[in-house]
């Protein structure tokens, strides 16, 4: 094969979906990518599981909830035996919401939602295709069947003072575990936290509800008007963009509709830029794994305002897209692997 041709080979998909409906939506806007060929469809695990052997994709899309069997025990089934990146399409519901979470922790790689009122369909092709091509490059790892990974001991860190600065933090693929990692290791009296994980609505309050759980400091879908405080972590609701606002001492968070920006709603730059108007040198801001560059023109706002940065490096990335291009563009005061970040985001935010 020429190189040419090798880099021009495009990503095989499979689409795995009980809709009719919905598998020619997606063969048709897939179709449209030039990167991009859906080499088949199965209509549940059962057909999916022959194709798969057949056909060898790439990547394969995941409803959740279909018949003969559901789509969290195939994939459990499916991390055992033929480990490969999936990215799982649900309902725009709460409880479609737990189900993706349960499904990444089962080892989906990206959860979207399925086009319908409140995700256009324009709007699902655009990101769909880009979560595919992000998947492709995740090397994923065989998982025990129906086993629970177990999580390593979570150790606090302490803070010498308490802060009234605010972090901002912005991530994409494989940005759930990164910040759960993060979070669950920061104190009780950690700055305020306002963060971006692109996910689609009901998601991040499903995810925000589960990191509530699992950490020390209280962590929340935002809402309009709540105040960034010591201890307390926002997490812009999906579909919705966040802004930081500040009148007199006191932050706040905007929760807004509006455009795609850098392709993504909520986006990263849009919540960094206002960090960078309103915060100031009195933020500290993180960039950590996720494909393309939302962000990076955002935390170069920040730095040049006075803001000390991080973005998590390469070898702990799933994806080293946003983060690297945060890098390129001189954003990044300081580049650290993933198990850094907490202590360095502490430090950072107790520096006068």
């Amino acid at each position: 094969m020429s190189l040419l041709a090798a880099t021009a080979r495009k990503t095989r998909v499979l689409i795995v979906d009980d809709s009719a409906v919905v598998r020619d939506i997606l063969t048709r806007e897939l179709a449209r990518d030039p990167e991009i060929e859906v080499v088949g469809t199965a209509p549940d695990p059962y057909v999916a599981r022959d194709k798969i052997v057949l056909l060898k994709p790439d990547v394969i899309t995941l409803d959740i909830e279909m018949p003969r069997m559901d789509g969290i025990t195939f994939l459990r089934k499916l991390m055992h035996y033929f480990p490969m990146p999936v990215v799982i399409l649900s309902s725009l519901t709460p409880k479609g919401g737990d189900l993706a979470l349960e499904a990444m922790e089962a080892g989906a790689v990206e959860v979207m939602c399925k086009p319908g009122a409140a995700y256009t369909v324009g709007d699902l092709a655009v990101e769909l295709c880009d979560k595919i091509k992000a998947a492709s490059r995740v090397a994923v790892r065989r998982r025990t069947e129906g086993a629970v990974q177990a999580a390593a001991p979570t150790v606090r860190l302490a803070m010498t003072r308490t802060t009234n600065k605010v972090i901002a933090i912005g991530a994409s693929t494989g940005g759930t575990q990164a910040l759960q990692d993060v979070l669950t290791r920061l104190p009780g009296t950690a700055p305020g936290i306002v963060i971006v994980q692109h996910m689609p609505e009901h998601f991040t309050r499903s995810f925000a509800e589960r990191l509530n759980q699992l950490c020390e400091i209280e962590v929340a879908e935002a809402q309009n008007g709540d105040s960034v405080t010591p201890g307390k972590a926002l997490i812009a609701p999906g579909n919705y963009h966040m802004v930081l606002r500040r009148s007199g001492a006191r932050y706040y968070v905007e929760v807004k509709s509006g455009p795609l920006v850098s392709r993504h709603r909520p986006s990263v730059d849009v919540l960094f830029k206002s960090v960078a108007k309103y915060a100031g040198r009195n933020a500290v801001g993180v960039i950590m794994t996720g494909m393309g560059s939302d962000g990076a023109e955002g935390m170069k706002m920040m730095r040049d305002a006075g803001a000390l940065t991080i973005a998590q490096d390469e070898a702990s990335c799933v994806v080293f897209g946003m983060p690297k291009v945060a890098i390129d563009l001189g954003g990044a005061c300081h580049v650290t692997g993933l198990d850094r970040i907490p202590q360095k985001m502490l430090e950072l935010a107790q520096m006068d």
